[in-house]
């Protein structure tokens, strides 16, 4: 059994699941996600490729949950060796002027709030790994209808740039952004209907090549 410890927040499909397979051989991945069902089919696949996982059917805008987590993880294993955030809020795409109220509240809970909290909560578990890493996905879509979206990837995108630079000194966590080429989930489907998938990239592929630039 493996020693290496892997966080996934948002792992019950997309990219999430498919890092939570990818890593699964090396690291006894805790999967994070509100979906229970979808978790517990991830598990199943994992566990087919002769992987383990802890599954944490949570929400991580719920903030006593995510220290409930965090001390767990703390008190089984003592750190983690890997995070992978990949959580987000997808609302209904809508004229910036038309965006409802509370979809934009779901989108700062999840995808501005839940990551600035995350922040601290998972930093010192990572500190605790000898080279700990620390990975925001990225994505930047923007432009008509996206606004509520690209606004918090946007907010990622600056929490984890400066907690980047802030430890780029003592690289305890390291800390790095990744951006996969297109896929055809759920979310891109949503923002491009009739879209030909053909030519996008499949989330296992993309799991390989973030795996392959970890440090």
């Amino acid at each position: 059994m493996t020693d290496r410890i892997a966080l996934i927040t948002g792992a019950s499909r997309g990219l999430g699941a498919a890092l939570a397979e990818a890593l699964a051989p090396d690291y006894h991945v805790i999967a994070v996600a509100r979906t229970t069902g979808a978790l517990e089919e991830l598990d199943d696949r994992i566990q087919a490729r002769g992987g383990n996982a802890t599954l944490a059917p949570m929400d991580v805008t719920e903030a006593a949950a995510m220290q409930h987590l965090c001390r767990s993880i703390h008190e089984r294993w003592g750190k983690l060796d890997l995070w992978v955030h990949t959580a987000i809020h997808v609302p209904p795409l809508t004229p910036a002027d038309h965006l409802d109220e509370k979809d934009w509240q779901k989108v700062v809970a999840t995808g501005i709030t839940a990551t600035g909290r995350l922040i601290p909560y998972v930093s010192p578990l990572l500190q605790a790994a000898e080279g700990g890493v620390a990975v925001h996905v990225d994505d930047p879509a923007q432009g008509k209808f996206l606004g509520a979206y690209a606004a918090a990837k946007a907010a990622q995108r600056a929490l984890f740039g400066a907690w980047a630079a802030e430890t780029e000194k003592t690289q305890r966590p390291r800390v790095i952004s990744f951006t996969p080429n297109p896929m055809p989930t759920a979310t891109r489907a949503r923002f491009y209907p009739g879209e030909d998938r053909s030519a996008l990239s499949a989330p296992s592929a993309e799991a390989a090549r973030l795996i392959a630039a970890l440090p």
